[in-house]
């Protein structure tokens, strides 16, 4: 028995559709597949990348703050050798002459060595204003003439290495809550 010709033609049709449908789904689940690829592969560079940055971040804080703790151990050194400057009186100037010149040029080259390697000397000078910052407070006395948050006495130089706090500067401050 055969089918009419609109019979034949409609279950091709449906064929036909079926067959579309079919291409539809694997054609949109290939899609999805590769979405997921991309959102991953694009996820992927994002870490390498941020990885990269990091990394270059990392390099160049230790190439400028490797040295920390040397330079943290040598500055007893630098403090004895200002030290032992500040206590020579003319009398001993004129008998150790060579000494005093061997002291003060090893300070010099201390001071240069660490100049070469970023460290700088914070210097606060009496009648500054106090900064917790750059400054450590090792006392307060009520000194006249002076307000509270003075520098009145500097015992130590700080330091800092690049523009990181190395070591703070030592010092005495004004409590007077008046001038």
């Amino acid at each position: 028995m055969e089918m009419p010709q609109d019979q034949t033609e409609a279950k091709d049709l449906n064929l036909e559709e079926l067959e579309q449908f079919i291409e539809t789904d694997e054609l949109e689940a290939l899609r999805a597949e590769r979405d997921e690829w991309k959102d991953k592969f694009m996820r992927a560079l994002a870490d390498a990348e941020n990885a990269r940055k990091r990394g270059e971040r990392d390099r160049r804080e230790a190439e400028q703050y490797g040295g920390t703790k040397l330079a943290r151990d040598m500055l007893p050194v630098y403090d004895n050798l200002r030290r032992a400057l500040a206590a020579i009186t003319d009398e001993n100037r004129t008998h150790a002459a060579a000494l005093i010149e061997g002291v003060e040029l090893t300070l010099r080259e201390l001071s240069s060595v660490l100049g070469r390697h970023g460290i700088t000397t914070i210097v606060p000078k009496v009648g500054d204003v106090f900064d917790p910052q750059l400054h450590q407070a090792m006392f307060e006395a009520p000194v006249p003439g002076t307000t509270a948050g003075q520098i009145i006495q500097v015992m130590t130089e700080g330091f800092l290495i690049h523009d990181r706090l190395l070591r703070p500067a030592q010092v005495g401050v004004s409590s007077n809550t008046g001038a």
